[in-house]
Protein backbone atom coordinates (compact mmCIF):
# COMPACT_ATOMS: atom_id res chain seq x y z
CA UNK A 1 0.00 0.00 0.00
CA UNK A 2 2.61 2.56 1.25
CA UNK A 3 3.02 6.02 2.79
CA UNK A 4 0.56 8.92 2.09
CA UNK A 5 2.82 11.88 2.30
CA UNK A 6 0.55 14.26 -0.01
CA UNK A 7 -2.09 13.70 -2.61
CA UNK A 8 0.08 12.91 -5.32
CA UNK A 9 3.07 11.06 -3.79
CA UNK A 10 3.50 7.76 -1.26
CA UNK A 11 6.65 5.94 -0.12
CA UNK A 12 6.41 2.35 -1.05
CA UNK A 13 6.64 -0.26 2.16
CA UNK A 14 9.63 -1.87 0.63
CA UNK A 15 11.39 2.01 0.98
CA UNK A 16 10.98 1.90 4.63
CA UNK A 17 12.95 -0.26 7.27
CA UNK A 18 11.70 -0.86 10.39
CA UNK A 19 13.08 -2.37 13.41
CA UNK A 20 11.46 -3.53 17.05
CA UNK A 21 14.56 -2.54 19.30
CA UNK A 22 14.40 -2.49 23.50
CA UNK A 23 13.83 0.73 24.57
CA UNK A 24 15.47 2.56 26.94
CA UNK A 25 15.14 4.14 30.13
CA UNK A 26 13.17 2.95 33.26
CA UNK A 27 10.17 0.43 32.88
CA UNK A 28 10.10 -2.38 35.35
CA UNK A 29 11.17 -5.78 34.14
CA UNK A 30 9.39 -6.09 31.18
CA UNK A 31 11.29 -3.36 29.54
CA UNK A 32 14.30 -5.69 29.77
CA UNK A 33 12.75 -8.82 27.86
CA UNK A 34 10.18 -6.95 25.16
CA UNK A 35 11.49 -5.04 22.04
CA UNK A 36 8.61 -2.11 21.83
CA UNK A 37 10.84 0.99 20.44
CA UNK A 38 10.97 0.86 16.83
CA UNK A 39 13.94 2.10 14.78
CA UNK A 40 12.86 3.60 11.19
CA UNK A 41 15.23 4.07 8.26
CA UNK A 42 14.49 5.59 5.36
CA UNK A 43 17.46 6.32 3.03
CA UNK A 44 16.37 9.63 1.04
CA UNK A 45 18.62 8.99 -1.94
CA UNK A 46 17.60 5.48 -3.17
CA UNK A 47 13.55 6.42 -2.35
CA UNK A 48 11.35 6.88 -5.04
CA UNK A 49 10.36 10.21 -3.76
CA UNK A 50 10.19 12.99 -6.76
CA UNK A 51 13.02 14.57 -7.04
CA UNK A 52 12.02 17.81 -5.70
CA UNK A 53 11.18 16.47 -2.44
CA UNK A 54 14.88 14.91 -2.80
CA UNK A 55 16.59 17.77 -2.94
CA UNK A 56 14.98 19.50 -0.06
CA UNK A 57 15.26 17.01 2.28
CA UNK A 58 18.77 16.75 1.58
CA UNK A 59 19.48 20.72 2.14
CA UNK A 60 17.37 20.52 5.45
CA UNK A 61 19.71 21.00 8.51
CA UNK A 62 17.38 18.75 10.57
CA UNK A 63 18.77 16.52 13.53
CA UNK A 64 16.63 13.24 11.92
CA UNK A 65 18.69 13.13 8.56
CA UNK A 66 22.64 11.86 8.78
CA UNK A 67 24.89 13.45 5.99
CA UNK A 68 24.34 10.31 3.99
CA UNK A 69 21.17 10.98 3.22
CA UNK A 70 19.54 8.47 5.88
CA UNK A 71 16.32 9.35 7.73
CA UNK A 72 16.93 7.87 11.08
CA UNK A 73 13.75 7.44 13.75
CA UNK A 74 13.66 6.02 16.80
CA UNK A 75 10.41 5.87 18.79
CA UNK A 76 9.57 4.86 22.09
CA UNK A 77 7.12 7.16 23.81
CA UNK A 78 4.60 4.27 24.12
CA UNK A 79 4.67 0.97 25.43
CA UNK A 80 3.62 -0.72 22.59
CA UNK A 81 5.04 -2.14 19.34
CA UNK A 82 2.41 -0.98 17.10
CA UNK A 83 1.51 2.84 18.73
CA UNK A 84 5.50 3.24 18.18
CA UNK A 85 5.58 2.35 15.15
CA UNK A 86 2.92 4.53 14.16
CA UNK A 87 4.46 7.24 15.74
CA UNK A 88 7.74 6.64 13.89
CA UNK A 89 5.87 7.16 10.17
CA UNK A 90 4.03 9.85 11.68
CA UNK A 91 7.12 11.56 12.56
CA UNK A 92 8.26 10.77 9.12
CA UNK A 93 5.89 11.77 6.92
CA UNK A 94 5.46 15.19 9.31
CA UNK A 95 9.77 15.39 8.15
CA UNK A 96 8.76 15.27 4.81
CA UNK A 97 6.04 17.93 4.60
CA UNK A 98 7.72 20.36 6.74
CA UNK A 99 10.39 19.87 3.99
CA UNK A 100 8.57 20.87 1.37
CA UNK A 101 6.66 23.31 3.20
CA UNK A 102 7.36 26.99 1.75
CA UNK A 103 8.22 30.07 3.34
CA UNK A 104 5.70 33.09 3.04
CA UNK A 105 7.59 36.13 1.87
CA UNK A 106 7.95 38.69 4.32
CA UNK A 107 7.24 41.99 2.97
CA UNK A 108 8.86 45.12 4.88
CA UNK A 109 6.57 47.58 5.75
CA UNK A 110 6.30 51.02 6.78
CA UNK A 111 4.62 53.11 9.46
CA UNK A 112 1.90 55.18 8.44
CA UNK A 113 2.34 59.18 8.66
CA UNK A 114 -0.70 59.31 11.38
CA UNK A 115 1.72 56.54 13.35
CA UNK A 116 4.54 58.82 12.71
CA UNK A 117 2.78 61.90 14.14
CA UNK A 118 1.32 60.08 16.97
CA UNK A 119 4.52 58.64 17.79
CA UNK A 120 6.29 61.86 17.81
CA UNK A 121 3.49 63.74 19.85
CA UNK A 122 3.38 61.17 22.17
CA UNK A 123 7.54 61.99 23.02
CA UNK A 124 6.66 65.54 23.38
CA UNK A 125 3.91 64.80 25.66
CA UNK A 126 6.37 63.00 27.97
CA UNK A 127 8.99 65.31 27.93
CA UNK A 128 6.72 67.78 29.01
CA UNK A 129 5.47 65.87 31.96
CA UNK A 130 9.02 65.46 32.81
CA UNK A 131 10.47 69.13 32.47
CA UNK A 132 7.60 70.03 35.43
CA UNK A 133 8.72 67.50 37.66
CA UNK A 134 12.13 69.63 38.31
CA UNK A 135 13.21 71.98 40.57
CA UNK A 136 10.79 74.87 41.41
CA UNK A 137 11.75 78.75 41.38
CA UNK A 138 10.38 81.20 43.65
Amino acid sequence: MGLVISAGVTIPDDEIILSAIRAQGAGGQNVNKSSTAIHLKFDIKTSSLPEFYKQRLLVLNHHLVTSEGVVVIKAQEYRSQEQNREAALARLVALIQEATRFQKVRRATAPSKNAKRKRLESKVRRGETKNLRGKVDF
